[in-house]
């Protein structure tokens, strides 16, 4: 019997997942460890290497499907396994449920991959022609076709363009990302022609775009809708001279030569404060009707992403170093970039820091991220005029908001809570 790849345990719950794109198709070798699907969970869009080398028989799921944890994605073809005396026996790669060894390398991809290699010549004719009419063709806004996959909806958005206008290329209709890609092609030299025709197009008015909530914006909806329902929460705030922050944020740079991010700073001094006030580091089972104190800090810092916000985990913050807490924050920096977090890091948050001043806010209430009871929010830094030994001086200044669940603690805690992360940005030498 043929060896077939089953979706794999993506840890934390994660039980199913949707196929948004294959990188390789029936016919094609491949190697231990190379990545042959993408998929999406309720989490993030990964993709999957295969744990066994050989050439692809069958793909059982089409873009758009939904696969349940245990069932396959893809059988290889029988009597076709690949003897590579270089190869590993078995996968390299984390995947529940097959082992794992050293890392092979992965083999590079042909040239087109990517998006899809070996695709069936039905899909061919929406890689044509740039040119006006071959973009009026292309999209049609009454044409209602299906979407499953947020990425396609999101790089036709970015574009101008709703991706169900287009007739899709994948199976039954469906609209798949190399469609979106030849529609924006299409685009190029109709936009370049004639800047006052779409002038003209404007001022008629284009048609109201619909965009589904699915995928993460969904999950967020869901999320902090239920907060709102919920948890009858409490928001108090303080401005706090942080000018002293960053002269010591300056100073350790120097001394230590390496750069501290202030999100990163932010989080040693609210690890600080959840050790001495552990009541916000908590989280209420509503069926057990009971408070669970957690003994581990696991700091959720929030994190605007190409696929929305999301809030990334360090684990274990409260056993790490300033250097160590300083190293995990910077790699969730990366990670946000692309919104590439593995599943396992985006859950079991019990606190979560919201540095919103990066945006230019001066100050917000954040809502709490369930099942967590407080959520603290950061403004940006500003000049303002304050008072410093008695005489009147300009100093940069943040605002601080902790919004907090009223069933597990007081504003006397909350409030300790507060002026002891301010403490740390005043004297930030003695903090660190």
């Amino acid at each position: 019997m043929p060896e077939q790849f089953l979706l794999p345990d993506l840890g934390e719950g994660l039980t199913e997942a949707e196929v948004t794109n294959w990188l390789v198709q029936p016919g094609e070798t491949v190697a231990i460890d190379q990545p042959v699907v993408e998929v999406e969970s309720a989490k993030s869009i990964v993709e999957l290497p295969c744990p066994f080398a050989g050439t692809v028989g069958e793909l059982c799921a089409h873009v758009g499907d939904v696969v349940h944890a245990g069932q396959p994605l893809l059988r290889m073809a029988e009597h076709e396994v690949i003897e590579d005396a270089e190869a590993p026996a078995s996968s390299g790669a984390v995947l529940v449920g097959y082992g794992v060894s050293e890392p092979a390398p992965v083999r590079q991809r042909t040239r087109g991959a990517r998006f899809g290699r070996g695709r069936a010549t039905a899909s061919a004719p929406a890689a044509v022609a740039p040119g006006a009419a071959a973009a009026s063709t292309l999209i049609d806004p009454t044409r209602r076709s299906r979407v499953v996959s947020p990425i396609v909806r999101r790089i036709a958005q970015e574009a101008g363009f709703d991706a169900a206008h287009l007739v899709g290329s994948g199976p039954d209709g469906l609209v798949v990302k190399s469609d979106v890609e030849a529609a924006i092609a299409a685009m190029k030299p109709q936009q370049q022609a004639s800047a006052p025709a779409s002038a003209s197009a404007q001022s008629q008015g284009d048609p109201d775009v619909r965009i589904p909530i699915t995928g993460i914006r969904e999950i967020i909806g869901t999320r902090l809708t239920r907060s709102r329902q919920t948890i009858p929460e409490a928001t108090i705030w303080l401005d706090v001279d942080a000018t002293p922050l960053i002269e010591a944020k300056k100073r350790l740079e120097v001394a230590t030569g390496d750069h501290y991010s202030l999100t990163a700073v932010l989080a040693r001094f609210t690890v600080a404060a959840l050790k001495k006030f552990p009541a916000l580091n908590s989280s209420v089972d509503e069926d057990a009707h009971v408070i669970v104190q957690h003994s581990a800090i696991n700091l959720g810092i929030a994190a605007q992403t190409p696929r929305g916000l999301l809030v990334p985990v360090v684990h274990g913050a409260h056993e790490l170093s300033t250097a160590e807490l300083r190293d995990r924050v910077a790699e969730l920096t990366e990670h946000a970039k692309k919104g590439d977090f593995p599943p396992a890091q985006l859950t079991g948050s019990t606190f979560t820091l919201d540095n919103y001043g990066g945006f230019g806010i001066d100050g917000g209430a954040p809502i709490i991220n369930p099942p967590e009871v407080a959520i603290l929010g950061v403004g940006r830094l500003v000049d303002r005029p304050w008072v410093v030994d008695g005489e009147l001086a300009v100093r940069k200044v943040m605002t601080l908001t902790l919004v907090f669940d009223h069933r597990v603690c007081d504003g006397d805690v909350a409030s300790g809570f507060l002026t002891r992360v301010a403490a740390c940005i005043e004297e930030p030498l003695l903090a660190l």
